[in-house]
This record gives structure tokens, sequence and C-alpha cells, in this order.
């Protein structure tokens, strides 16, 4: 197989990797399917790892005894480390280190603690530095993508290296008690955003800094406050000119909901700051930007579940109804999006065209634990993996029209622990036009099978009467559409506005109402909270007219 996207030919498929019980392997994508020649095939049940440079170019794995690096385009071994307990690795974004990570042990000798992370030179294959990293989770320093930046939180504070020296850090950025940060990604300047943990009454708080401006009273680029937060998610949009901020506390007190309480904010670098005001009560399952990076989309509320789309206003572009959904993933280019419902839902997805609002396909990837676009932004893969499910193990490749192309199920007496896709930069797939015609397979379709209600005896001959307990809302467009009125007679179309118009100063009252009740609670509303309040008397007087029929 030829990779050849460095040069101006087509770009090769991207490789799959797939490990587990039946050991390591690469598998050719699209439209081939076969066993690849990249790579050896590692048998055993020793392969706790693995993981490719950003550009695809690069992969490491470890086997239980060495961590092995080859280059993918030449097929060679470039370095082979003597690291048998690693279990985390991970290229800079430029290829010149790989990070390794080991569980974190003491000696006798050594109270301190021995050093478990390491960054290798991935030229000559020296250790460039080793430090104490006891925890897994951000275990990896984080690197500015042109590698000048690479930063770690140690103590609560977060230390910058400037080109890859490790020796002495640059900078720190010290704030009491640190609990995570997020570097921006693109290019510079580079902007960091810190979340710091409430204690003793005082709001927890996420502050975005430009580094490396961290000191004095007015450093920050923007700073957001809010209480209810035992932990909070950072997610930067791709042109690093706002995060959105999931907050969340680990008990609901108010005994709605066993997730917690969730919150979503917004915090742009020019300052702004919005809580995203989400139509439905209940948690949030996920929040996704689009790689456009003006708009991001929600999947929240107690299920049935609603999906919205977001302006940089934090106004709803587009409401997708309700359903079984927890998750939502743009394809690489933003133009289609999947909602699923994965984990403890049936597997459904809807895969939407974000440019015209419409829906392609309505596939289902039942007991699937995985989801990955491919980086050409045609192909989707499922996975259930090992140890989320340990039966019917196995991966699916479809087409986003809905067709699978391609499927493994493992045998019953083995695992699938991970499968993934072989990344390629931004740029080098180019966005073909959607197709809403399925494509053609070879694979027969299995339709899975559709529980039907339990009806007591005494009612089965009999007709069945429409009873939801959860009505379904359906998709509907918040933006106002240019000719769509034609369609109406001018008194039906008085009507239908008329009812729209007092449907909405109804929604906005019962949405003011909510932000009183905080505010009496001794709550600290945002500037776009407190004008909203200010706009009740008009509502009021407006919802009057409509009744009377003014």
């Amino acid at each position: 197989m030829s990779f050849s996207f460095r040069d101006k030919m087509a770009p090769s498929t991207p490789l799959l990797t797939v490990r587990g019980s039946e050991g390591l392997y690469m598998v050719n994508g699209p439209p081939h399917f076969t066993e690849s020649t990249v790579f050896p095939r590692e048998s055993g049940k020793n392969c706790k790892t693995c993981t490719f440079s950003k550009d695809g170019t690069l992969f490491a794995w470890g086997n239980g005894e060495k961590i092995n690096v080859i280059n993918v385009t030449n097929k060679g071994l470039l370095h082979s480390f003597d690291l048998p307990k690693a279990v985390c690795l991970e290229f800079s974004p430029k290829n010149t280190v790989l990070a390794t990570w080991q569980p974190y042990t003491t000696s006798k000798d050594d109270t301190a603690g021995i050093p478990n992370l390491q960054l290798y030179d991935v030229k000559t294959g020296t250790c460039l530095k080793s430090f104490i990293q006891k925890k897994m989770q951000n275990w990896c320093p984080s690197w500015s993508e042109d590698e000048t930046l690479c930063a770690r939180n140690v103590n609560n504070e977060v230390h910058f290296f400037e080109n890859n020296n490790f020796n002495t850090f640059a900078n720190k950025l010290h704030l009491k008690k640190i609990n995570d940060f997020v570097l921006s990604p693109g290019l510079q300047p580079y902007k960091v955003a810190v979340y710091v943990p409430g204690s003793k009454g005082a709001p927890s708080f996420v502050r975005l800094y430009q580094y490396p401006n961290f000191d004095g009273p007015h450093a920050a680029l923007a700073n957001k406050s809010f209480f209810k937060a035992d932990k909070v998610t950072m997610l930067w949009n791709k042109k690093a000119t706002a995060v959105l901020v999931i907050a969340s506390t680990d008990v609901d007190k108010t005994g709605a909901s066993y997730y917690g309480e969730q919150t979503l904010h917004y915090i742009a670098t020019n300052g702004e700051s919005a809580v995203v005001q989400l139509p439905k009560n209940g948690p949030i399952y996920d929040v996704v930007w689009n790689s456009s990076s003006t708009e991001f989309c929600a999947v929240y509320g107690f299920m049935p579940a609603k999906a919205t789309i977001f302006n940089l206003k934090c106004d709803p572009v587009f409401d997708f109804g309700t359903g079984p959904r927890n998750a939502a993933y743009y394809s690489p280019h933003g133009h289609i999006l999947v909602l699923a419902g994965f984990g403890n839902l049936r597997g459904q997805m809807e895969v939407w065209d974000v440019k015209n609002y419409k829906l392609i396909s309505k596939p289902v990837a039942s007991d699937s634990t995985y989801f990955a676009w491919c980086p050409d932004g045609e192909h989707i893969l499922t996975a259930t993996c090992a140890p989320r499910l340990r039966v019917n193990n196995g991966y699916k490749i479809w087409h986003y029209t809905g067709a699978v192309l391609h499927k493994y199920d493992v045998p019953s007496n083995a695992e699938l622990w991970q499968v993934s896709w072989q990344p390629f930069l931004d740029g080098i797939f180019p966005e073909k036009a959607i197709t809403y015609q399925a494509v053609s397979s070879d694979v027969p379709s299995e339709e899975p099978k559709v529980a039907t209600a339990y009806r007591p005896p005494a009612l089965r001959n009999k007709p069945v009467t429409n009873s939801k307990l959860h009505e379904e809302g359906p998709p509907q467009n918040m933006k106002p559409q240019p000719g769509n009125e034609k369609l109406l007679s001018k008194t039906a179309l008085k009507n239908q506005r008329k009812h729209e118009a007092k449907k909405a100063a109804k929604q906005k009252l019962k949405a003011i109402e909510q932000l009183k009740e905080q505010a009496a609670t001794g709550k600290q509303l945002e500037k776009n909270q407190l004008a909203k309040i200010q706009k009740e008397k008009a509502l009021l007087q407006e919802l009057e007219d409509l009744e009377l029929g003014i």
C-alpha cells in the first residue's frame, strides 16, 4: 500500500489499527479491508498500548517488553525502548518527541518515587527528560502546534517549557490550586484556559490568558466564575477565539437526577461570557464545536434528549427535536453531524447534512461503545470493545449514507480492546458534495429487531391506541426562513404567527421566572441574563395584546 500524502497525488486511504486478545494488526481502509503489510501482525495478548503520530506517518506500540516506533511510509523500525510497563504513548505535534507513561511506583530507598513519565527524542532515541507523574489522568504534557510551547500541571501550577528544552521551565502560571488547564489549538499567539475549583463558599472559575502575560490583576483575557462545579470540561474552538465550559456537580441536591447537575458556559477571548440557556432540563450529555468555530451542538435534557445547534451569541440556530441520543460527532469537514445513542441506549444514529438541515440516514449500531469519523469525512467506524462490553466484540465501517461496507466480529472466546483510524493532517482530504443515495454494499444488512411494548393478555386482540409517555419533539429551524410564507393563506399565516408569538413570549417569561428565582437565592447573574429580566414588562404587555387579538 503506497503512502503518497506527502506528494501531490491523491492521499491513500487511512489504515485501521485493531488491538485485542488476538494481537495487534492493521487493516487497509475502504474499499479493500484487507490486512495491511505496512505492519507485521504482533500476536499475543500483551499489546497494552499503541498510537499514531498526528500526521499518521509514525506508529508506536508496546508489546509488554518494548515500545517500538516505526515509520509507516517506509515500514522501517526507528527505535525500540526497554519499557515493559508503559501503558500510555503520545507523539508531539511535529513528531519531535515521544512521551511515555508507566504506573507510578516507589522503592524502599527512594520514597519520592521513580520518574515514570519519559520524553524521548524521536530522531536520536535519547531520553530528553524524566518526570514523576503520579496520576494517569492528564498524564501527557500539552504542546502548541509548532512545539514552541509545552505545558504541564505541576503541584497546582502550570509550567511552560520552550522549544522542547525540558531542563528548565521558561514560565509558570501560578494561581491558588489550578486543577486543570487546556492550551489553545492553532497558531500563535497561544492562549491557555485554566480551571480553579471553588472552596469555602468561594465560586469556581475559569480564566483565559495569552502566553506569557500571566501577571497583574488585569492579565486575564476573560474570567467566568460559577457555583455548582465539582469538575469542568473546557473545549476550545479550532480558531482559539472561545471556550465552552461544561461545569458538573457529582450530586444533584434537588434529587432530580443521578447524573448530578450540569451547566454550560461560553467564554470568549475578547472578554465576553454567557450562560448557554438550554430549553430542556436534565443532564448535558455532549457538547461539540463545529470545525468552522462558528457554531456548536449540545445534546441535553432528560430522555428523550434534545439536540440543538447554537451560534456564537449562544442563540439556538437549529433544534433537532428529541430522541434517544447522548452523543454528537461533527465530520472532519464540519458539513455532516451524527447524533447517536450509545452506551445504555440502543445505538440509533441520525446522520444530518448541517448546511441544509436535512436528514441523510438513520442507521443503527447496536451495543456500540466507540465511534469515530474517518479522516476522509465519508466513512464512520463503530465498535463494541472490552472491558465496557465483553460479548459481541467487533467493529463495523459504514458509509455515512447508512450502508455497512465492512464488519468484523471477534471469535466468542476473544476480546477487542481498541480500534482506531490512522490520522491525516487537515486539508489532505477534500470536502465532497453530500449524497443522499445509499452507497451499494456487499455486506448483508442486519435490521435490528424492534422490541414491541408489553401488552397485557386482555388487550392483545384489541386495537393499539397511541399512548406515548414522552411526546417526541420534531426538528425545527430557529432561523427565519424566507419563502415559506407563500404556502399559507393570509388568515392562516396571521394565526400561525400569532400562535408562534404567544408560544415564544410564554417561553421567554418562563425563562425570566427561573432567572428571578436564581437571583432570589443570591446567585450572581450575567449581563445578558439581567437584560432578559428587564424585558419582562414588555413581554407581559405583548402577551396581553396577543390574547386580546390587537
